[in-house]
């Protein structure tokens, strides 16, 4: 392992003013994406889709650091032959691979689920970084029904396992990993609750990074943010989710981590962005924050591209606003107002 390379690849993940986009999303997952705008789900039309937005000169050059790329998309070239990990290096990002292999359900633990891919991923890293892919990404998925006893002790602290061996083996194979552990807001918890269940899954997995010899310099971390799930009858306001979310990461997160890129986990497009903005206003962190969006960076250009060549530069523009968007959230310099300002 080159610790000097990996810190150095991981700093450039998230390099003032730049994030990741995750487009990684399962074939299933997006072919929900697809239904929403009427588009066939066919492995053209999965590239022609992503072809664009790599293709989007502006955003991919100034606001997108790299892209988290799903197996199927990581081997496939462009309309015109060129491999789509060559277009992404050519705008200047860095390609990057989703290597989990998806949740199945944790024995004994009703309602949870363990991340599982681990089984021969030293061989899989090996050929994803003969294709050009730099950094990979594991996500955990822990949920709060705190009323059935959710999230146990079990889940956490596999999960945690689970991602500090995949980080382990990504740093040995010289691939910057994203440890993703996402307590989900799907439930009908409040702020609190989402603060400690966070705590909670942050701790153990720095612990199980610890026990695994990863080394923090080299790896990225990819958390939910302190909200409060969508079922819940009190929503915090946009100030409170910034400053729980900077004393939780406080709190938690290593000073030697290089950088904090944020999920959206179902937020707005303009939720997602907002509070990554407050957060950079209050200032004084000892690692960047940015954010590693997927549906946050993505819902409006689907809707704009909808499958139709003519629609390639109206996508195209969607996705620049959105990515510029959060650009000046990362730095603290957004503001409500300039969401009016649609790129042209």
């Amino acid at each position: 392992m080159n610790l000097a390379d990996l810190n150095k690849i991981a700093r450039a993940m998230v390099a003032p003013g730049k994030g990741i986009l995750a487009a990684d999303e399962s074939s299933g997952t997006i072919k929900k994406r697809f239904d929403v705008i009427g588009v066939e789900s066919t492995e053209n039309n999965r590239r022609d889709y992503r072809e664009m937005m790599f293709r989007s000169q502006e955003a991919m050059s100034q606001y997108i650091s790299g892209v988290i790329l799903y197996d199927e998309t990581i081997w496939q070239n462009a309309a015109d032959g060129t491999p789509l990990v060559k277009l992404i290096e050519q705008a200047g990002s860095i390609p990057g691979i989703k290597v989990d292999e998806g949740t199945q359900k944790l024995p004994g633990c009703p309602g949870e689920t363990i991340t599982v891919g681990l089984d021969k991923l030293a061989e899989r890293l090996d050929k994803y970084y003969k294709q050009g892919a730099r950094f990979a990404k594991w996500r955990a998925v822990i949920d709060i029904d705190s009323a059935n006893g959710v999230p146990t002790h079990t889940a956490i602290m596999t999960n945690a396992h689970a991602l500090a061996r995949y980080a382990a083996l990504c740093q040995q194979a010289q691939i910057v990993p994203i440890v993703e552990p996402e307590v989900l807001m799907d439930g009908s918890h409040d702020i609190d609750t989402c603060y400690q269940v966070t705590e909670w899954v942050l701790k153990e997995t720095f612990q199980q990074l610890y026990f695994q010899r990863v080394a923090l310099e080299g790896m990225i971390l990819k958390p939910n943010m302190a909200v409060a799930g969508k079922k819940s009858a009190k929503k915090a306001d946009v100030q409170e989710v910034a400053e729980k979310t900077v004393k939780l990461l406080k709190s938690c997160v290593p000073s030697a981590v290089p950088g904090i890129a944020f999920l959206s986990g179902g937020q707005s497009d303009e939720e997602a962005t907002a509070h990554l903005d407050a957060m950079n206003k209050i200032g004084g962190l000892p690692w960047g924050l940015t954010f590693s969006y997927g549906r946050a960076l993505q819902a409006a250009p689907q809707k704009a591209w909808s499958g139709k060549v003519d629609n390639v530069a109206a996508g195209q523009a969607a996705f620049t606003h959105r990515a510029k968007m959060n650009s000046l959230a990362s730095k603290g310099e957004w503001s409500a107002s300039l969401e009016s300002k649609k790129a042209a």
